[in-house]
């Protein structure tokens, strides 16, 4: 098996990135670097090497996996694609990699049934970044090992811009600023993110675009990608994306399966031609109804 580290996973021990990308146990994967079955960009590796942005991990485990994604032929809208690359616009409500109590109907699963082969036999095989399971927009897969090693490099330096549209309740006090807070696991909730002082860097621009009542439109331009990061900074903020069910609060009113966040805008240049690559997908229908409730 192959794999790229990406973004995310770089600064992790190589035994904890294959855990999270095979579902294999931690002693399966020791056997496995016992063996000099474990290489990092073709030198064998302990366990606990740490790896970088771009690292080519190269593994075999005796046994299969406990969880292997298969494809499943489900419809996501495709924005662009060619033989290295595909963009796609992603429902709010479908998750983007198999993951505990999530294992199929997810955007990995789909897009193996689109694209047959992605780099990396993993749950999260072709994946640059992701998105929440209930936040809709934009996102690049990756469709060989070239190009991914490429977009997760150009992730990692920030040249991957991300814009998004969100409602939030409230009217901020400026139209346009900063929220600068690292984010970490809350101590107190295993699944929520806060602003924590040993948390990781990140960084939030937000612009006003329209003045709803008692609510807003804004648009996020990402300096950083963390997990949950424009929730938990606009609800640090007093601003908590609306319909939120872990940093605000759910409204029945509102046909959204979760927060009123869609991402609208990608801007990347082609892993191998170089070219300046930019997409825009509107909100989807539920978001535009809850946009259109919160102005009466």
């Amino acid at each position: 098996m192959r794999h790229v580290v990406t973004p995310e996973e770089a600064g992790q021990r190589v035994d904890v990135v294959i855990a999270r990308n095979t579902g294999a146990s931690r002693s399966t994967i020791a056997q496995a670097q016992k063996r000099g079955d474990v290489r990092i960009n073709g030198e064998t590796a302990k366990g606990s090497t740490v790896v970088e942005i771009g690292d080519a991990l190269e593994y075999r485990l005796l046994g299969r996996p406990e969880h292997v994604p298969q494809p499943e032929a489900i419809d996501v809208p495709v924005v662009y694609e060619d033989d290295d690359v595909i963009v796609v616009d992603k429902p709010a409500g479908m998750t983007t990699h198999p993951a505990h109590g999530a294992i199929g109907g997810t955007l990995v699963n789909a897009m193996l049934a689109h694209c047959g082969v992605l780099p990396g036999e993993a749950l999260r095989p072709g994946l640059v970044h992701r998105l929440d399971r209930d936040t809709s927009g934009l996102l690049v897969v990756a469709k060989n090992i070239e190009a991914m090693r490429a977009l997760s490099k150009a992730m990692k330096a920030r040249k991957i811009s991300r814009e998004y549209l969100g409602l939030v309740q409230g009217i901020p006090a400026f139209p346009r600023g900063k929220v600068d807070g690292a984010l970490g696991r809350d101590p107190n909730h295993r699944l929520k993110r806060a602003i924590v002082s040993d948390g990781k860097p990140a960084v939030t621009h937000y612009e006003l675009v329209e003045k709803l009542h008692d609510a807003s439109e804004l648009r996020f331009t990402l300096e950083t990608g963390r997990t949950h990061q424009i929730r938990v900074h606009m609800a640090a903020m007093g601003h908590p994306v609306v319909n939120d069910p872990l940093y605000g609060k759910r409204d029945g009113r509102f046909p959204l399966p979760g927060q009123a966040l869609h991402a609208w805008r990608l801007r990347f240049r082609h892993p191998v031609t170089g070219d300046e690559m930019q997409f825009e997908a509107p909100p989807p229908r539920e978001y535009a109804v809850t946009k259109e409730l919160l102005r009466r």
